[in-house]
């Protein structure tokens, strides 16, 4: 059995609606762990286990390490179904946690996923104390701005660039992702601009975002997560519009931020197995299977 003092090596997943993300994990007690293996495989109509078994493999393969190598392999999100995992733990404590390993002075982050945008803000520890969550409408989410990409012919990695370009942007609905559709729909046809129509819908979701960390109670620095993370001009109008409402938080990215539920899940994981060791209980044959 493994010294629980010792360093171990753990893996996380986060399986989302819309793409599987997985870190393999350097765990030190006491200490900041290391990231030895971080990616993100879009799901693209296929299994999601059999993404997740796929990443894990590169990521095993990249690393030079085998499953008996890791003492936990530990899903978050829609990862309950993950046949070789050891646990599973919330999505808004791994969020929590992954956001407090990239960036220590936050205590709150706002996970944008494909389906549903969520606030959690947490404290030094990572111990979640408010949680806020947008409706069931997909208006605010990944998804509905890849539709938008679809009707506009471009991609979601040009989506943050053009808007900034925006000289004069056009409002959309914030109610309904279909009535939203259907605005941007009009507003192509009388010759609206791309970059006026992509910022008018960035502005629409800060508003719902904003209003949805100020719910939460959220101050200081925000850490975007989520899958949108990587979108600058969604991260602008969010700021614009934090700056308006006189919010007492700014928002703010890490290069990394797709990864804070894999790296959450990774180190809660870490800090179950060392607790059950600690008590004798050994689970070398669950990393072994």
């Amino acid at each position: 059995m493994v010294d629980p003092t010792q360093n171990v090596l753990v893996a996380g997943i986060d399986v989302g609606s819309a793409g599987v993300k997985l870190v393999i994990f350097e765990d030190r007690p006491g200490a900041e762990g290391t990231i030895l293996f971080g990616e993100s495989e879009r799901i693209r109509r296929r299994s999601p286990q059999q993404v997740a078994t796929d990443l894990f493999a590169k990521g095993l393969n990249q690393t030079g390490l085998t499953r008996s190598d890791l003492v936990y392999v530990a899903t978050t999100g829609e990862g309950e179904n993950i046949p070789f995992r050891t646990g599973h733990f919330y999505g808004m404590t791994t969020h929590a946690r992954g956001g407090l390993y990239l960036n220590p002075e936050v205590r709150t982050i706002i996970d944008v996923g494909a389906l549903h945008t969520r606030a959690v803000r947490f404290d030094e520890r990572a111990k979640v104390e408010s949680y806020r969550m947008t409706s069931q409408c997909a208006s605010g989410s990944g998804q509905f701005l890849e539709n938008i990409c679809r009707y506009l012919g471009i991609t979601i990695h040009q989506i943050g660039p053009l808007s900034l370009e925006a000289d004069a942007p056009e409002s959309c609905s914030s109610i309904c992702a279909v009535l939203a559709e259907t605005d941007v729909i009009n507003m192509v046809s009388r010759g609206i601009s791309g970059p006026n129509i992509i910022k008018g819908i960035h502005q629409s979701m800060a508003g719902r975002y904003i209003k949805l960390l100020t719910a939460s109670g959220s101050r200081g620095r925000v850490l975007v997560t989520g899958g949108l993370a990587f979108d600058v001009g969604l991260l602008a109008a969010m700021n614009e519009t934090a700056e308006e409402a006189k919010s007492a938080f700014r928002l703010e990215t890490h290069p990394q931020s797709i990864l804070a539920g894999s790296i959450g899940a990774a180190i809660w994981g870490a800090f179950r197995w060392r607790k059950l060791a600690a008590r004798g209980i050994d689970l070398s044959a669950e990393a072994a299977a």
